[in-house]
């Protein structure tokens, strides 16, 4: 149920970071990782099944708003995709037609 804005003590701007106000370019990053750092915690914190849940829930909406400014591997196996911010002397090759996507 809505709240009125004076039940609360403090408001804040709302704030989204680019990915290259979080994130190293020369690093690649999982979306739990990615998910942490956002949060202002260092990406190898642990954190309980449930909060990691709800805070990599947020993180999937930021990486399809910053799509054009990041790169991901191909995954091997069962292996993590990794996301990293795009820089000039990234290789991003294109997407094969034939690509299991």
């Amino acid at each position: 149920m809505p709240k009125r804005k004076e039940t609360f003590e403090t408001l804040y701007p709302y704030r989204l970071y680019d990915p290259d106000e979080v994130l190293d370019p020369e690093l690649m990053y999982t979306v739990p990782e990615i998910a942490r750092l956002l949060q202002g915690l260092d990406p190898d914190v642990e954190l309980d099944a449930d909060t990691e849940d709800r805070v990599v829930a947020w993180t999937i909406p930021w990486l399809m708003v910053h799509a054009e400014e990041l790169v991901i591997n191909d995954p091997v196996g069962d292996e993590p995709g990794y996301f990293g911010v795009e820089v000039a002397d990234d290789e991003a090759a294109e997407i094969p037609d034939d690509a299991d996507v």
